[in-house]
């Protein structure tokens, strides 16, 4: 044991919250601060693999996400008028007792790690972020935007992709990078047949289909700019008809309803990948705060999840904290590598219009990889 008592995770997300739910299994004192004073939640549905079905399951928390969501097999690839083409067989994880896939609203799943953090007996504060850390053999003094400090045996910088921690550790780490698609996203009701992730290719923009619940699905679209833009929100249901143009089938039917209520987030795509190690002394760095990747691959969610499981077991097993976050790092370095990597070649394909064939075999080659034990 590395003698971990007191630890601070920094960022109320997937990863951070994920953490504090891990290490306060542990018996160790965790408090959670997050910048956000209503710990609110952004964007729309979310696409799950089946190895973040695995890692839900380790964090105890799949039961009660599988109720609310939607879990399946395979992903359906189709053309632009919605042909169907081919099915993707989504890798078998695990005993063959978990789906291959799935969807969630982040609302829901938000919901449940927050709830389960607060029971778990974290200390969470809100509307709170960390000014400043100075550390020494035995710890890190920390001092926070609200005028108080703390001392702690381990900070987590789970603060996301532009992390307040990385660039107080690692003040010449780069900065993300815009990778030249901008994401928009639609929930929709769920239509009939959409029993499985779609993706609908070939055409001049990528989208997909996503079952979240058993009443909603969420639409994708990336859309390829040389520079990201800003649209005003009033607008954005025209900007997406336009991008919408030409899609057949299912598509076509949600390019008619779309109007000024309708429910479409629209973000650029920025990610990199954080070269190791991602500690620094008493420090260390998971999630997007590490490794920001984009949705191609639907990982990154999985991927904080598991650096939360990886860096607890790591803690509860190594003598010190030295040799816990350097197996952490062996562990965790080259399978976020292959998620931020792969990603943004696919994002790559799909901007150059590859083959179907070229960029479905390198989605099925990542997923058959990840699928492999953490």
């Amino acid at each position: 044991m590395s003698r971990i008592k007191h630890a601070l995770v920094v960022g109320g997300g997937i990863g951070g919250m994920s953490a504090a739910i891990c290490l306060r299994r542990r018996g160790i004192d965790v408090r959670l601060v997050d910048l956000d004073p209503d710990w609110r939640v952004y964007g729309a549905g979310i696409t799950i693999t089946g190895p973040t079905l695995r890692a839900f399951r380790e964090l105890g928390i799949l039961d009660e996400i599988a109720a609310q969501a939607y879990t399946g097999h395979g992903i359906q690839i189709c053309d632009m008028l919605g042909t169907p083409l081919k099915v993707v067989p989504t890798p078998v994880v695990g005993d063959g007792d978990l789906p291959g896939s799935g969807g969630v609203m982040r609302p829901a799943l938000h919901a449940v790690l927050s709830r389960r953090t607060l029971e778990s007996g974290a200390r969470v504060s809100l509307g709170v972020t960390v000014d400043g850390l100075e550390q020494d053999g035995g710890g890190v003094a920390v001092r926070f935007s609200d005028g108080t400090s703390g001392r702690y045996d381990l900070v987590i910088g789970a603060d996301g992709i532009f992390s307040r921690i990385r660039t107080l550790i690692f003040p010449g780490a780069p900065r993300p990078v815009f990778t030249g698609q901008c994401a928009w996203r639609l929930v929709v009701p769920r239509a009939p047949g959409i029993d499985r992730r779609h993706f609908f290719l070939g055409g001049p923009v990528k989208l997909g289909l996503n079952p979240v619940s058993d009443s909603e699905m969420y639409m994708f679209l990336l859309e390829p700019l040389a520079e990201p833009n800003r649209i005003e929100e009033c607008d954005l249901h025209r900007g997406l008809a336009a991008l919408m143009q030409g899609y057949g089938g299912v598509l076509e039917e949600i390019r008619g309803q779309l109007d000024e209520v309708s429910r479409i987030v629209r973000r650029p795509l920025e990610g990199f990948l954080l070269p190791a190690p991602w500690h620094a002394g008493r420090v260390v760095l998971i999630g997007d705060a590490a490794h920001p990747t984009t949705p191609q691959l639907a990982s990154g969610a999985g991927m904080a999840v598991e650096d939360a499981l990886v860096l607890a077991e790591e803690l509860d097993q190594a003598e010190s904290v030295a040799q816990a976050l350097h197996r952490f790092m062996q562990r965790r370095y080259e399978r976020c590598r292959l998620v931020v990597e792969n990603s943004l070649r696919i994002g790559c394909l799909e901007q150059a219009k590859a083959p179907i064939e070229q960029q479905a075999a390198l989605v099925e080659t990542s997923l058959a990889a990840l699928a492999q034990p953490i």
